[in-house]
């Protein structure tokens, strides 16, 4: 039997994707906000939206697309900078408030594609998330097995499944702590906590993706 991927480094690439997903960064900021303020559904809508910006970075990846887009300057600070402006955004939203909270969560079938989308849109912006598909993925791929875009799609597929996990225990954990403040200090403070902490991550990302 011909093994598509190279099983000496399965277990390195598994282990590493458990240690990017559980760094703090855009994606978890704004999960862990929205969650903590708006309950579970609204998280796991965000969570799916997050998925699908990985799989259209996994996509670009596989028709070799990111390359493209990190190669030239101007399209790396276009997007780092979109995604510092969408963060700090999010944040001001979040300090202004709405009507949300735990007890409001998400039921009505047509916020979720508002909030599908906002997750998309804090993955796809986010221009770490297209760098680890151009230098960290290429370093799994061995000669001997499948094509590289195979193993390319196999290895964005085991990403795809261990962020989904780590994203929905953000999502659970937020949740239940948020349901815990909103009763002892008041969802106001905690909208402009996690405000506060969103706006921190968009300053983290300009700092970190600097050139």
């Amino acid at each position: 039997m011909t093994w598509p991927l190279d099983p000496a480094v399965v277990p390195a690439f598994l282990a590493a994707m458990v240690l990017v997903e559980l760094t703090p960064g855009p994606n978890m900021a704004y999960l862990a906000a929205l969650s903590a303020e708006r309950g579970r559904l609204a998280g796991w809508a965000a969570v799916l939206g997050i998925q699908l910006g990985l799989a259209t970075y996994l996509a670009a990846s596989v028709l070799g697309l990111s390359e493209l887009l990190l190669a030239w300057p101007p399209a790396w600070e276009i997007l780092r900078w979109a995604g510092v402006l969408y963060l700090l955004w999010l944040a001001w939203e979040s300090w202004r408030g709405e009507d949300a909270g735990p007890e409001a969560a998400v039921t009505v079938p047509d916020r979720w594609p508002r909030l599908v989308w906002r997750g998309y849109l804090a993955n796809i912006l986010n221009p770490k998330a297209a760098l680890f598909y151009v230098t960290l993925l290429p370093g799994f791929l061995r000669e001997g097995y499948a094509p590289p875009a195979v193993q390319a799609g196999l290895f964005g597929l085991g990403h795809l499944i261990i962020s989904g996990l780590v994203h929905s225990a953000i999502v659970l954990g937020a949740a239940s702590a948020g349901a815990v403040l909103a009763r002892t200090t008041g969802m106001a403070k905690v909208r402009k906590a996690m405000a506060i902490g969103i706006a921190l991550v968009a300053v983290w990302l300009a700092w970190q993706t600097r050139r």
